[in-house]
């Protein structure tokens, strides 16, 4: 059994501001998101999607909705770790970084209104294209490049190595690390593509291989947080820091094969495209499952007793459950159709319940006491249980034939499988949204009442 505390020390200077300036622009993201996940829920739901006839508007919120509650709120959240593990220098180049990500998620969140559209539903990271939003996204990647620029110029030391401290510290620079590497293959694979691709081939190639190594970096995040929110609940883990360093470290290891994979084979290959899926699929299942499994069997034998650890416990939960559907749905995908989304919803929405559990509990320790703690503790079920039937429903509707990134009447709900599979979807879909909105009343709720000292 573990006895060392995996929470990190919360630096009482600019870098706590640095960190809630962050936890802003996460909170603002995943408002903005949620804005356009109800126009896109009501826009698949039967019937109601009579009412909304723009299949057009559909792929322009579709696109701002993920960019938001996925890029923006996944990365913004590393800048509210990575602030916190972070020497105190070069404070200026942060502070840049974070004036740059905020102002290229502002000019995302308004290009609709603007005109911007032409969509384009490439993985990882859709587009529009539009000079606006274009303009937004490369000011948002070029902020969290200097954010990643600024961890790795001034992360502390790791300090005693078997220490619970020590393994979030290395899974936070792992993660650091990720990031780099997910950038360089992006400018790797733009500079290899050939001029004849354009459209949605240009963008699915150019994302493709990014796109799979920055989902280690939201997987190295999930595991901090799983490890800081299982100090939180009061359990005791059945494994040493030592174990977790070793499983940190090989997710690391996974990430270093990218740059082998895009030597070996040309961007455009189909054993890039291949590879690429391997490595995400079977590197990411190894590097969480032991992890996942070990705080599992803890959970079995400890009860939490404070609300406090509850809370986390709770949160803990629920994204264990999620990200070990999303996955399992992973190995089930045949085909292009709404199984897809329902693999990668389950996976995002588990990084999504830990980075959020450990959002209630960072706040209290950065000086913001919660408000709603009896709310706080059904936000983690009300997101989790409306995504799982989301899920449900959209992998129900995958087995009789129901395509993804479609709406209206695209969809083709043309039997009684179709619209109650699609049905139970829309309606887990609204109540995730209120899961959503929970939080963020929570979260705002916090930040707005004056700090305590």
């Amino acid at each position: 059994m573990q006895d060392q505390p995996f929470t990190l020390t919360i630096p009482d200077d600019s870098r706590r501001l640095l960190s809630v300036s962050w936890l802003w622009l996460c909170v603002l993201a995943l408002f903005g998101a949620g804005i356009f996940s109800l126009l896109l829920v009501l826009s698949r739901t039967p019937y109601i999607q009579d009412v909304f006839p723009w299949v057009d508007f559909f792929h322009t919120a579709l696109v701002v909705h993920v960019d938001l509650s996925v890029l923006v709120w996944g990365l913004a959240f590393a800048g509210v770790l990575w602030s916190l593990n972070s020497k105190l220098r070069f404070m200026g180049v942060a502070w840049t970084a974070f004036g740059l990500a905020a102002v290229g998620t502002l000019i995302i969140a308004l290009s609709p209104f603007t005109g911007a559209g032409n969509a384009l539903m490439s993985n990882y990271i859709p587009v529009l294209r539009d000079p606006v939003f274009f303009a937004g996204l490369l000011i948002f990647a070029l902020g969290f490049t200097v954010l990643v620029f600024h961890c790795m110029s001034a992360c502390p030391p790791v300090g005693p190595w078997m220490t619970g401290e020590a393994s979030l510290r290395f899974g936070l620079n792992a993660a650091a690390v990720s990031a780099a590497v997910a950038l360089c293959v992006f400018i790797w694979t733009y500079i290899q593509l050939p001029q004849y691709l354009a459209g949605q081939a240009f963008y699915e190639r150019l994302f493709w291989g990014g796109g799979h190594v920055l989902q280690f970096t939201y997987t190295m995040l999930m595991l901090v947080a799983w490890l800081w929110l299982s100090t939180s609940a009061g359990i005791r883990l059945p494994i040493s820091p030592r174990v977790v360093l070793l499983i940190l470290f090989f997710g690391l290891f996974c990430v270093f094969l990218a740059p082998i994979i895009q030597l070996a084979y040309p961007v455009t290959s189909a054993e890039n495209i291949l590879l690429f899926t391997w490595l995400m699929s079977y590197g990411g299942s190894l590097a969480t499952l032991p992890l996942g499994a070990a705080i599992l069997m803890a959970l079995m034998t400890d009860k939490s007793q404070t609300n406090e650890q509850k809370l986390a416990r709770y949160a803990l939960i629920c994204s264990l459950l999620l990200f070990g559907i999303g996955g399992v749905i992973g190995f089930m995908i045949q085909g292009s159709n709404v199984v897809i989304p329902a693999h990668y919803h389950g996976s995002i929405v588990g990084v999504s319940l830990a980075l959020m559990g450990l959002t209630y509990d960072l706040l209290p320790k950065m000086g913001y006491a919660l408000r709603d703690i009896k709310i706080a503790k059904w936000q983690p079920w009300t997101y989790g249980g409306g995504q799982l039937m989301h899920i449900m429903g959209l992998v129900w509707s995958g087995g009789y034939g129901v395509q993804r990134k479609v709406a209206g009447a695209e969809q083709q709900l043309d039997s009684i499988e179709r619209v109650v599979g699609m049905g139970f979807m829309g309606m887990g879909g609204l109540v995730s949204s209120v899961g959503g909105v929970l939080f963020i009343i929570v979260v705002l709720r916090a930040l707005l009442r004056k700090r305590v000292q």
